[in-house]
């Protein structure tokens, strides 16, 4: 099943990206995916509630948010949250 995050972004699971923050990679990704930013930011531009950003394996959230800065070699997953039961 391809999530909405990634039919964004053609189809793709894995692609290089710039930015020196996620904040500069949304604006990055949005620029070359037009519709992008709108699967990760909410109306206010604030980062959705069911979707997961993580910089190597740190929730953003807990670090800087859309503030938090990005080094080369690191790695940004997105993430749509799961949910689920009986």
């Amino acid at each position: 099943v391809t999530s909405v995050i990634q039919q964004a972004v053609n189809g793709q699971r894995e692609f290089e990206a710039q930015g020196g923050t996620v904040a500069e990679l949304i604006d990055n990704l949005e620029r070359d995916y037009p519709g992008f930013a709108g699967t990760v930011l909410d109306e206010a531009g604030e980062l959705r509630r069911f979707v997961n950003i993580y910089l190597n394996d740190e929730d953003v959230r807990y670090l800087g948010g859309k503030a938090t800065a990005i080094g080369d070699g690191d790695t940004i997953s997105f993430l749509p949250a799961l949910a689920g039961g009986l």
